[in-house]
Parts: C-alpha cells; sequence; structure tokens
C-alpha cells in the first residue's frame, strides 16, 4: 500500500472500526472521523467481520475508572494485532488530550494518540505511524478546525447533530471539560443555517443544536440572545420538521429561548436542563451560578408558555460534603419539578477536578442509598407523567433501532415530539413503513420508560427522511440505531459514561 504523507489517502481499501464512549458531543466527532477516514479511503468495516484493520477510540474521561476501562479494551486487541499484520490502533477524545504520552508508555501497541482539537489530522497520524513504524502522538493546545467544516458519515439518514460551539467557559468543581475541550468558541449564525439546509437537502427532518453548553451561544459577541434568534432561524428552515438542543444550563436559559421554543413551530416542547443538585449549599460547591429558586423559575415559565413540555434533568447524588438534609433538597426539586426523566449519577472522582480534592467524601454505601431513593422518587414520577399521555394522539417520527425487544414483539419504535419512545404495532404490508417516515398514533399503555399504541396506525406520512434512508440501505447495508436527539425520555438511564451527564450536560 502507497500513499501521501500530505494527503493521507490510500490506494488500498482499509477497514476501521470507531468505539465512541462519553457524551454527545463524542458522538459528533466520531461521525466526523468516520468522514475523514472515508475520504481518505477506507471503508467501515461489516459488523460480521473479525476485526478492522484500524481501530479508533473516542474516549471519556470524566469517570473515575475511565483510564482503566480504555486499557482494558486495549488490551483485548493486542492479540488480534498480532495475528494481523497492518492493523493500527488510534486513541483520540477526552482521556488521550488528558493523558497524551502516557497511553503509548502503558500501551505501547497504540499507533497513534490525538486529542479533542486535532481530530481532522487522523489519517495523516496513522499514515505517518505506518511509514515510520513508531507510535505518532500529536495533541493541539487549541482548535484547529472546527469539527463541523470536517466530512462526516451520519449514523442517521433522518436526524442529525448540528455544533453550534465547542468548549466551556464554565468552571464546575466536578467537571474536567473545559480543560480538555477549551474555552468556549462559537460558530458563525451563516455557517450553522448552510449546514443544517445542507443536511436538509439530503433529506435530514430533524436537527439537534449541540454544544458543551449549548445555549451560552453568542459570548463571543457578547449577544446575550443569540441562542433564542439562532433557535427561531434554524425553525424557519424550509423542510427542517424538528428542532432540538442540548445542553443548556440554567445561568444562561434565558426568556426569549422559551419564547423562542414557544412561538416556533417546529422547535420541539421538549428540554434537557441539567439540576446536579437541589441543595444551595452543594450547588455553591459545585460552583453552579444558580440557586433551588431560580432553577425552578426557569420550570415555571417554561410550563406556562408550553404546558405540554417534557423536561428532564441529569443530578448528581453524593458530592462531597452532602448531607441528608442536602439530599432532601434535592428530592424536593424533583417533587416539584416533576421530570419526564432524570439521569442520576453516584458521585466519583474525575482526575484532575476541584471536587476530588475535596474534604467530606461520601462513603459508597451512603451514596448508594440515597441514590436508591432517588431512583425510586423518579421511577414513580415517571410513570405517572407517562400515564397522562394515555389516550393522547401522537405523531410519532419512525426510528432506526431504538426498541431492544422490536424483533420479539414485531412492533417498531419512534418519537414523539416531546421525545419520549412510543413503540407500535406495524400497519399492514400494503403500506410500508420506514425509518425516517412519521406515523400517527394513539396511545394505549404507559411505562415508566415508555408509550406503547397498541391499536392500528392512524396514518402513515411517507417523508423526504423515509426516502434518504430507502437509498442508503439500497446501497449499503442499514448502520446501527442511532439515538434521535436529547436522552431518551422515559428510557432507562445509560451507562454515566454514555449519559449527556458525563460531559455535555454540565
Amino acid at each position: 500500500m502507497s500513499s501521501s504523507d500530505r494527503s493521507g489517502t490510500v490506494d488500498v481499501k482499509r477497514s476501521y472500526e470507531i468505539r465512541t464512549y462519553g457524551c454527545q458531543m463524542n458522538v459528533h466527532d466520531s461521525e466526523r472521523l468516520a468522514g475523514l477516514l472515508e475520504a481518505a479511503g477506507y471503508v467501515r468495516a461489516a459488523e460480521a467481520d473479525d476485526g478492522a484493520d484500524v481501530v479508533v477510540f473516542n474516549t471519556c474521561a470524566v469517570r473515575e475508572n475511565a483510564d482503566n476501562r480504555l486499557y482494558g479494551n486495549l488490551g483485548q486487541l493486542v492479540p488480534k494485532k498480532a495475528a494481523r499484520p497492518g492493523m493500527q490502533i488510534a486513541v483520540g477524545g477526552c482521556l488521550a488530550q488528558k493523558d497524551r504520552d502516557t497511553i503509548v508508555k502503558r500501551a505501547p501497541w497504540v499507533d497513534v494518540v490525538f486529542g479533542t482539537h486535532n481530530i481532522g489530522q487522523l489519517p495523516v497520524l496513522l499514515e505517518r505511524a505506518r511509514i515510520a513504524d513508531e507510535a505518532q502522538v500529536e495533541i493541539a493546545e487549541s482548535l484547529e478546525t472546527f469539527p463541523s467544516t470536517l466530512p462526516s458519515r451520519r449514523e442517521s439518514a433522518y436526524a442529525a447533530w448540528v455544533a453550534i460551539s465547542v468548549g466551556c467557559n464554565n468552571t464546575c468543581t466536578f467537571c474536567i471539560v473545559p480543560a480538555l475541550r477549551g474555552k468556549e468558541k462559537d460558530r458563525r449564525p451563516g455557517d450553522i443555517l448552510a449546514e443544517v439546509e445542507a443536511l436538509v437537502a439530503e433529506g435530514v427532518i430533524e436537527v439537534t443544536l449541540l454544544g458543551q453548553n449549548v445555549n451560552a451561544y453568542g459570548s463571543d459577541i457578547g449577544d446575550r440572545e443569540a441562542f433564542g434568534k439562532l433557535l427561531r432561524a434554524t425553525g424557519g428552515v424550509e423542510g427542517l420538521e424538528r428542532v432540538r438542543f442540548t445542553s443548556p444550563h440554567p445561568r444562561d436559559f434565558t426568556d426569549d429561548v422559551i419564547a423562542a421554543m414557544a412561538e416556533t413551530p417546529n422547535v420541539m416542547h421538549q428540554l434537557h436542563m441539567p439540576l446536579q443538585s437541589g441543595s444551595d449549599r452543594v450547588l455553591k460547591a459545585m460552583r453552579r451560578s444558580y440557586r433551588q429558586d431560580r432553577y425552578l423559575g426557569i420550570i415555571d415559565k417554561v410550563r406556562a408558555a408550553m404546558p405540554d413540555a417534557a423536561i428532564t434533568t441529569d443530578i448528581i447524588v453524593g458530592f462531597p460534603g452532602e448531607t441528608e438534609e442536602d439530599f432532601e433538597q434535592t428530592l424536593h426539586v424533583v417533587r416539584e419539578a416533576r421530570f419526564a426523566q432524570a439521569f442520576t449519577f453516584q458521585y466519583s472522582k474525575r482526575p484532575g477536578t476541584p471536587a476530588a480534592e475535596m474534604d467530606g467524601q461520601i462513603p459508597k454505601a451512603v451514596v448508594q442509598e440515597r441514590y436508591e431513593r432517588l431512583v425510586a422518587l423518579q421511577e414513580e414520577i415517571s410513570w405517572a407523567e407517562n400515564k397522562k399521555q394515555v389516550g393522547r394522539t401522537l405523531e410519532v417520527l419512525v426510528a432506526e433501532g431504538e426498541g431492544r425487544k422490536d424483533d420479539a414483539t414485531h412492533r417498531l419504535s419512534g418519537r414523539a415530539p416531546d421525545n419520549r419512545l412510543v413503540h407500535f404495532t406495524p400497519p399492514a404490508a400494503s403500506t410500508p413503513v420506514r425509518p425516517g417516515d412519521m406515523v400517527t398514533v394513539e396511545v394505549t399503555y404507559a411505562a415508566p420508560h415508555h408509550l406503547l399504541a397498541e391499536g392500528p396506525v392512524l396514518g402513515v406520512r411517507p417523508t423526504r427522511a423515509g426516502d434518504a434512508w430507502e437509498r442508503r440501505n439500497t446501497a449499503a447495508p442499514a448502520p446501527k440505531g442511532v439515538m434521535l436527539g436529547l436522552p431518551a425520555v422515559g428510557a432507562p438511564a445509560p451507562s454515566p459514561e454514555a449519559a449527556m451527564g458525563g460531559c455535555s450536560a454540565h
């Protein structure tokens, strides 16, 4: 195989696999990494293959045992690499940005280490490693190219992430993200809208605006209403049916954003608003710049403007110094806010964060007991909120791979406008339904984590997104399922590394 170091293109089709950990920003970055590799001549490894020629780990650094998990996975590849001449392993993402040379020292069989700021260099670094026959470690200290300007291989034909900013200006004591992804940098509104319009032209009908602190958009230019303006402008793109965003911060959640959500028809009435704690004392220790009253005030305003809004959140249990009284304040907020879903996390030390060095680390048994009480309360509330949906008629965007038991139950799944997961009985074979199409169904049953529509489908609306899915899948095998935007309202909480509370929800 020959190659050009400058272009990074390869003459022989080599296969690749990307393993992604962490938040939605990592998912977005992995789509860009896939696009870069395919532009350089690589092909995606089929699921049935025994292995790929290039395996890329896009890592997360927010969990205490993130490095152990990485090195365990890397260790499993040692015999495969020995048996597969020319195989390469690359490690990128937040853990790579943090640990740098340590990765190659602990796992000398790794070929490439790259950071969060230079993902565009991956094909070139792989080729340099192959030619030099030694590991290439390249960690940029600042953003070289905004990820959204790079090629992309999207997992979904009908829904897409659109990053509007990278980095974060907050200093939460439990979060290492600002140190790894840098200060916030915003994209120009025209560039964002141009990307949305291009996605719609490809068949996408749902976009999720993405940022580490998405509603702080505009901080670069000092415009506190920039995000609300962007929501309205995005909502005005012809052919775009659903607009979502994640993750906002209560500090920057202004009334104009609520107005934009309520007044723009295709901006969904669904909000993921991280709480983290209901205790003012703990919020102060976390360096969260709001207090309980401010948070509940936002929830009240959202519900006043959009009574049907589904609100989800992230909560950390057992932050250093948390007392039983502090925890009771969290339970109070959960009862008042009546979240459709809460993604709950037991606090664990994030290496490199101020909280990891704080006094008052809570014993594991205490954290576990509080966690179980919180989960039980939220489960009760989620079920009660879902029961309110029974009898409602919903238009559901048909998804691919959302329902793990769909094959066994002969059902299909999709997302309601408020992002609740809905399982429904497929219509007759004479009325085909594709991922990306819309179906109208009546909810007949509610569980804590999903809704059922067991009766006949009331209507099917073929869409351009369904056409796009069909085109993609007649040309290539169907991709793995992908979530439609925000964390699933009414789905079991994902692992901490996979949920938003791990990274971009702060």
